[in-house]
């Protein structure tokens, strides 16, 4: 085979099993639409054209990908570590809830610049310790995390409902609860040219930094061998608790943050509408990527495509809002299916990776 072709097959190997659970839950897609009678063909070109048809269409799917990037690396980060964590939601939830009230304890007319620092500080910080609890409950009292983390995001929603609309509550807030209103010196602008806010920004720039740091860092590679082989950690000394703690950390102040650039950028205030399921969708961006930082920022883009398609088919077919979720569900289980073939992947590499066999023999020979 030719050493190009080789190359080309080695880049794309690892997206097969994502490019085949999407072909797939768009054909699960196509047959549950045209079983009821609808015109499925039609759908699947309009989530198409709702998500990148246009320049206003790009727009709401980069909104929208903007906190997905981050949730997903709240899932992607603990995993390197072995560890499957999908409370992201709960950790969004209080890290926009910190960055809300920040304000409110700063001097009058501080700084805008330093302000936004130290909401984006408190919103990771929150996000950060909440999900680094639910992997301290696993390596200390054995509490499964994928469980332990999702009641605990549950255990945040509630907590975060309770304070909105109760103790934190703007007076002046009636029909909406939600805290006091930040500064308008406070607020995130939009990135020059767009009608998206820096919030993208920040979360390319997150995955670029988790793509170094677990490919290129110590950090990095000593949770890849904890995630591996946790038994191989302990016996060449590393800290096993410490490293899937701090990952579990930096995976949920990826989505406390996500909370507070929301809050800062979108909302003006904490309040329900900031509960918009970015957490959980960030599971299904980090499963279709597969766990790599890089390709959940193209993930996190198709995802969000999906998402801000939904409005087009309810005006153009009058299908439910909520349809592009049973697409997302589709995506889902044939991620779960599709991963069968992660393990055959490493054969296939080694025999792309390996010299073929013939022109060994032939320069054998001539020699």
């Amino acid at each position: 085979m030719h050493v190009l072709v080789r190359r080309v097959l080695l880049r794309l190997l690892p997206a097969t099993p994502t490019a085949c659970a999407l072909g797939g839950a768009l054909l699960m897609f196509t047959l549950f639409l045209a079983i009821q009678g609808e015109p499925a063909l039609e759908a699947c070109k309009l989530i198409f054209v709702g998500a990148f048809g246009s320049g206003f269409a790009w727009q709401n799917t980069l909104q929208r990908a903007a906190p997905l990037m981050l949730t997903a690396l709240c899932v992607a980060l603990p995993a390197r570590a072995g560890l499957v964590i999908i409370g992201g939601e709960g950790a969004l939830a209080l890290g926009g809830l910190a960055a809300a009230l920040t304000p409110m304890v700063l001097p009058h007319a501080f700084p805008a610049l330093p302000a936004l620092v130290l909401m984006a500080i408190a919103g990771a910080l929150a996000g950060g310790l909440w999900i680094a609890l639910a992997g301290a409950l696993r390596l200390f009292r054995g509490v499964n995390e994928t469980i332990g983390s999702l009641l605990l995001a549950y255990i945040a929603l509630a907590l975060f409902r309770h304070l909105v609309e109760g103790p934190l509550r703007d007076p002046a807030s009636l029909n909406k609860p939600s805290t006091f209103p930040l500064p308008a010196d406070y607020m995130i602008g939009s990135l020059p040219g767009l009608d998206v806010h820096w919030g993208l920004l920040w979360g390319v720039v997150a995955c670029i930094a988790a793509h170094l740091l677990v490919r290129h860092g110590v950090f990095g590679f000593a949770m890849a061998v904890v995630g591996g082989n946790i038994r191989t950690a302990r016996l060449v000394g590393l800290p096993v608790r410490r490293i899937a703690l701090s990952a579990c950390m930096l995976g949920g102040a990826a989505a406390g943050l996500a909370g507070m650039l929301e809050i800062a950028a979108v909302h003006g205030s904490a309040n329900s509408a900031l509960l918009a399921g970015y957490g959980y969708s960030g599971i299904l961006v980090a499963f279709a990527a597969r766990q790599n930082p890089l390709a959940i920022i193209a993930c996190a883009m198709m995802i969000g495509g999906i998402e801000s398609s939904g409005s087009l088919l309810q005006r153009r077919l009058d299908l439910p809002d909520a349809t592009t979720h049973v697409l997302q569900g589709l995506l889902f289980i044939n991620l779960l299916a599709w991963e069968a073939l992660s393990g055959r992947l490493a054969s296939w590499r080694l025999r792309l990776q390996s010299p073929p066999v013939e022109p060994m023999l032939t320069e054998a020979v001539r020699g």
